[in-house]
């Protein structure tokens, strides 16, 4: 009887003020089924803390409590419990870089699915094979493999079949939304008209996924040519950023990277860059891998657009940090230094390297088919 409200508080109260009040539930809980051998109970239990952890900003916690949630289910051994419940530690592990772990469980989702959509629903999430499609395609182009196009085109139709509202907001941003990011996919006609579908087919159903979809929105459209669409997409990153302070921290500043970067597209520069060095040395601290990579690079484009007294020197540090993390195989990491290589041996001066650079970083690019990479790569001089 005490386990019981424990676990359902525990599980869905993930968005309140304080993070110790969930911990300090989560304590009794864990106490309680220690007591008891439930199992069950504290692995759904774990679901809330692990999700609350994330969106304050503590990705770090929140993955090792994730990774402990899933190593707990393995040996439970339920299928439909491991399938509603993984996407909580896919969200984490990504932040955090844990690919490896993010693709071997993506696709063990995929493998109990076999091949039935809304196996596993039931905690929140219309079709957990949907998901775990979307998050294969993230760990298989971030690794450079191969496939990763056809899982998160199959996770984008498979959820709109689903017709589950959160579920398709939720993995449009996790596919389109995240390849947008690094360049993977381009800001098309077609992924413009995904963004849309997406807030519309979210409409009141609940923040989370107005939010995710509004952000995927913004993204695409801040990645087009044409003014009046990037206007529109600083808009909606504006309106996102002031639910993400209330909701999601943690994609705080990845906001303002993207609020920033467009600002200095514009002509304030100065302004603009001091923003984006606070955003990404406060990703940096929180150990969000994931942003913290893509965040250098705004860095870095911006420094050298400006190009400033100690700009260069500064840029050159940035590209140094990112290359000196732990090698986790990213073919993502590999192909952004290429780039920011070549627009720093340009902004020098050195030619030789510029060519060296540029011809290499346009060559990955079309091996991996990275749609927004094919197109810079393809303008530089």
């Amino acid at each position: 009887m005490r386990i019981g409200p424990r676990t359902m508080l525990c599980a869905t109260v993930a968005f309140g003020p304080a993070v110790e009040e969930s911990r300090d539930r989560f304590a009794e809980l864990r106490e309680l089924c220690s007591t008891a051998g439930d199992k069950v109970s504290l692995a759904i239990g774990m679901t809330g803390l692990a999700t609350e952890l994330l969106y304050v900003g503590r990705p770090r916690e929140g993955a090792r409590l994730a990774s402990e949630q899933m190593q707990l289910l393995e040996s439970i051994g339920d299928p439909t419990l491991t399938m509603g419940l993984a996407f909580v530690a896919f969200c984490n592990w990504i932040c955090v870089g844990e690919f490896g772990e993010l693709f071997r469980w993506s696709q063990t989702v995929i493998d109990l699915a076999g091949g039935d959509s809304t196996k596993g629903a039931g905690f929140g999430v219309g079709s957990p094979l949907a998901v775990a499609l979307a998050y294969r395609g993230v760990a298989r182009w971030w690794l450079g493999q191969l496939g990763w196009r056809e899982d998160l085109h199959d996770a984008v139709a498979m959820a709109r079949r689903n017709n589950h509202p959160a579920t398709f907001a939720a993995v449009v941003a996790w596919t389109y939304g995240l390849a947008l990011h690094y360049g993977a996919l381009g800001a098309d006609e077609s992924t413009v008209r995904t963004g849309e579908e997406a807030v519309h087919m979210a409409g009141s159903s609940n923040w989370t996924a107005l939010g995710l979809a509004e952000y995927t929105l913004a993204i695409a459209l801040l990645n087009r040519d044409a003014a009046p669409d990037r206007d529109r997409g600083l808009q909606l990153m504006v309106q996102f950023r002031e639910v993400a302070r209330e909701r999601a921290r943690f994609l705080v500043p990845v906001a303002e990277l993207w609020i920033a970067r467009e600002r200095a597209r514009c002509g304030d520069g100065d302004a603009a860059i001091s923003v984006i060095r606070q955003a990404v040395d406060e990703l940096r601290q929180a150990g969000q891998v994931f942003y913290d990579g893509w965040g250098t690079g705004v860095l870095v484009e911006s420094l050298l657009e400006r190009g400033a007294r100690g700009d260069l020197a500064e840029a050159h540090e940035a590209i140094d940090r990112l290359a000196n993390l732990p090698d986790d195989g990213s073919a993502v990491r590999k192909i952004t230094l290429l780039r920011l290589r070549a627009l720093l041996a340009r902004a020098r001066g050195d030619e030789d390297a510029y060519r060296d650079h540029r011809d290499r970083y346009r060559a990955m690019a079309k091996a991996l088919g990275f749609e927004g990479h094919m197109k810079w790569a393809e303008a530089m001089p």
